[in-house]
């Protein structure tokens, strides 16, 4: 019995699947882990060329702290661990707050 046959009672769902008995798409998001690596030590070498402060206005500083440790995620994990330390050391560095 599919979705749309109705039950022994004449019973029918109000609304059928939006996309009937197809085979479910792949959800995880393409992921190329070398574009990722190249942004993160794109960030990484901004950071380490500052001198006194955080290379970005504050509000972007802030994004950045949350969006670093993320991307690494796609990177192996003592890559990602390495990028991650480097990462906070610098703004330790720079005393940007966490």
């Amino acid at each position: 019995m599919t979705a749309h046959t109705p039950d022994m009672f004449g019973w029918t769902p109000a609304q059928g699947d939006l996309f009937g008995d197809a085979a479910p798409a792949s959800t995880a998001p393409q992921v190329d882990p070398d574009e990722v690596r190249r942004r993160l030590h794109g960030m990484l070498a901004q950071v380490r060329a500052a001198q006194k402060r955080s290379p970005w206005p504050p509000e972007t500083t802030r994004l950045n702290q949350l969006i670093f440790p993320q991307m690494a995620n796609w990177l192996p994990a003592e890559e990602r661990d390495q990028l991650r330390f480097a990462f906070e050391t610098e703004l330790k560095r720079l005393n940007v707050a966490a």
